[in-house]
């Protein structure tokens, strides 16, 4: 049996091949700082971000698309295998997504989090291909084919062509990012201090690149920087969209970057097919717009967006054996095995 993981900056999802996608849970830990001991992980860690009392922390360990706590990592990797594999799985291969941009060193973080669960081999996909994978596309023809995964660590822009990345970039800044400018902006605005989930609660109530018709309001509540007391304030799609507008240039000017330095044959393949957008901010109102008014390409948006990946992942598992039996691994979405 076999198993494909998507290590992501905000949700970890887990694939069993003939069984499909069997989790899908906050990439949060809860752990005391002195002992080290995991009191919670998943989705029950992550209601306690900002709850926690004094010698408990509650931290999300993948930052930015990579590993930043290791240990943590390997513990959360290890608590969520065994709530879905059954004590049959003995040394299953594994296969996990990660940026296109990632280094030896952060491969290696990313090989020994998953192998800490006890597995007979890991292998690594980039995540567009998943994306484009996952999107139900053959990735292995001579066909340009442009993914843009977006999700809470990074975005990741590539062009795809036989199997391989012709021209990608990743953007270190993507969904958390923006929920870190809705709290500066808040404090900035209205002198009320919210935390992390309530700045995200709100991005996925209102947020917007494009200001919608029918605006909307949301309603945040946290403590007065000035009198400390409890407070709330009324925040408006418009006023998301001032706070984030940076980070969603920042990202839609790495795809304008991607298209500059694709070869002309694989442009014309883009002109034809348009670009397919992937990840969870993938479905934040206007993006799709915004990436199409700056590029003059259809754009368009997977109806499973957040899905993608690990249902790449899982589809990666199909290649495992050809790249066993091929060191070169020839036409093959898998990035390296170890």
């Amino acid at each position: 049996m076999d198993i494909a993981i998507d290590l992501g900056s905000d949700r970890t999802r887990v694939f069993i091949e003939n069984k499909g996608k069997v989790l899908d849970e906050a990439s949060v830990v809860t752990y005391d700082i002195d002992t080290g001991e995991i009191y919670a992980v998943g989705d029950e860690a992550y209601a306690m971000i900002g709850k926690t009392p004094v010698g408990v922390k509650a931290v999300h360990p993948l930052d930015g698309g990579v590993i930043a706590r290791s240990e943590l990592v390997e513990d959360m990797v290890s608590i969520l295998l065994k709530e879905v594999c059954s004590v049959k799985v003995v040394m299953p291969r594994v296969i996990t997504a990660v940026p296109c941009d990632v280094t030896e060193v952060e491969k290696r973080a990313v090989v020994n989090a998953v192998s800490s669960f006890g597995v007979r081999k890991v292998y690594l996909i980039e995540s567009p291909k998943a994306a484009a994978l996952g999107c139900s596309i053959d990735i292995t023809t001579p066909h340009g084919v442009m993914i843009a995964d977006m999700g809470s660590g990074t975005a990741d822009i590539a062009v795809l062509s036989l199997g391989g990345i012709s021209v990608s970039k990743t953007v270190r800044q993507a969904g958390s990012a923006m929920d870190e400018e809705i709290v500066k902006y808040v404090r900035k605005k209205y002198n009320l201090i919210i935390g992390t989930n309530m700045a995200e609660s709100c991005k996925k109530a209102i947020g917007c690149v494009i200001v919608p018709a029918e605006q909307k309001t949301f309603r945040v509540k946290g403590r007065d920087a000035v009198s400390g007391m409890p407070r709330f304030v009324d925040i408006t799609s418009a006023e998301i969209k001032e706070a984030i507008e940076e980070v969603a240039a920042a990202i839609v000017n790495s795809i304008k970057d991607v298209l500059e330095k694709t070869p002309p044959e694989l442009t014309s393949d883009i002109y034809t097919d348009g670009i397919i957008l992937t990840g969870g901010l993938a479905k934040l109102t206007g993006f799709a717009r915004l990436i199409s008014e700056a590029t003059k390409l259809r754009v368009r948006v997977h109806k499973n967006a957040a899905d993608c990946v690990i249902m790449g992942c899982g589809k990666a598992i199909g290649f495992i054996d050809e790249a066993d039996k091929n060191s070169a691994l020839g036409i093959s979405p898998i990035l390296a095995a170890y």
